[in-house]
């Protein structure tokens, strides 16, 4: 059973503040005029077509190659790649019913391929030319962010591979590891943050299964038992990952395969879970990195080529962090509200 947290009551942010957020990128201000201002629908719908026509989301499409790929691979360790730009653009809003995503997602579903693994995920050289993208590889880390574009572009039907695989390793403590091949039988909130996204992500395009569900809330339950930042058997806060390469709870965007305890409020909040005491520690994380102007600093920025530059960097004024930050407050405050 829920336990509703104290009364609270997230500070409105200023008209400074909501004006800076709208003077940006349309990626942004399509989000503020839905999530913050309460704009208008087809106002919203219109502000969240010119992700695909100006800006960022323009800019990304347009170095899509004519095979269909992003920097000819589905997959670098540079952030340009096939899936780290469909996760920009799913993170920016491209509407996938728009002609451009379904021109860019349909090259990509038809052309690109994973190589070296086949679909039992045996590797095979890296000459092997494996599977279809939305069919994923192996890790389920990798996979979990595949899904969540797949599910979010219309190609779930591509990615039953991926949801069969991940369904089958889920651990015991109801998470996920890249590890678990390795003999790791504790879940990593890495991983686990990645295969929440995607599940949540086929859910909200209409994906119907109750086992998939059930394995959701389990992942979702690893997380609030440990208050999205705690060591479950010891209570101590995670600053960092065991390798020390993840920063908890030092904010970052984009966050690609890397948990941090915003991400994992966004995550609740995009699954409509009601707020209990388990995530008021992090709220209160939040809150206290609030700028005294009513903005928040992007605290980390992973190492790797952004395929395109956004107007922020390390230790500056972020709108992505703000933005962020300022919905899940509303989204604890009305979960007060509500109780």
């Amino acid at each position: 059973m829920a336990i509703n947290p104290s009364k609270h009551q997230a500070p409105k942010p200023t008209e400074s503040v909501i004006q800076w957020l709208l003077d940006s990128d349309p990626s942004i201000r399509w989000q503020v005029m839905q999530d913050l201002i309460g704009a208008p629908a087809d106002e919203v719908a219109s502000e969240r077509g010119k992700v695909a026509t100006d800006g960022w989301g323009a800019r990304l499409l347009a170095l899509q190659g004519a095979d269909g790929s992003w920097a000819g691979t589905a997959f670098n360790q540079g952030w340009d790649s096939t899936m780290h730009v469909l996760s920009l653009l799913r993170e920016f809003g491209l509407d996938p019913a728009s002609d451009e995503a379904r021109h860019a997602v349909g090259l990509v579903r038809d052309h690109v391929r994973w190589m070296g693994w086949d679909w039992d995920g045996k590797w095979q050289g890296q000459d092997f030319v494996g599977n279809p993208f939305f069919d994923g590889e192996v890790e389920p880390c990798i996979n979990g962010q595949v899904m969540a574009s797949g599910a979010y572009f219309g190609q779930d039907t591509q990615s039953e591979r991926i949801i069969n695989r991940l369904l089958a390793e889920q651990l015991s403590d109801g998470g996920w590891n890249c590890e678990a091949e390795n003999g790791s039988t504790r879940s990593s909130f890495n991983t686990t943050i990645c295969v929440l996204e995607a599940l949540l992500e086929y859910e909200l395009a209409g994906g119907i299964n109750a086992t998939v569900t059930a394995a959701r809330l389990r992942g979702q339950e690893y997380l609030l038992e440990r208050r999205l930042f705690h060591r479950k058997s010891t209570g101590e806060v995670i600053e960092r990952d065991r390798e020390g390469s993840t920063a908890f709870t030092r904010f970052a965007f984009p966050t690609w395969w890397h948990y941090d305890v915003l991400r994992g409020l966004e995550y609740l909040r995009r699954a409509s879970v009601t707020p209990d005491e388990r995530v008021t520690e992090a709220i209160n994380l939040v809150e206290s990195k609030r700028g005294d102007d009513g903005r928040w600093l992007l605290e980390t920025q992973y190492p790797g080529k952004l395929p395109v530059e956004m107007d922020e960097g390390e230790g500056r004024p972020s709108r992505w962090i703000t933005l962020r930050a300022l919905r899940v407050l509303n989204w604890y405050s009305a979960g007060d509200e509500n109780s």
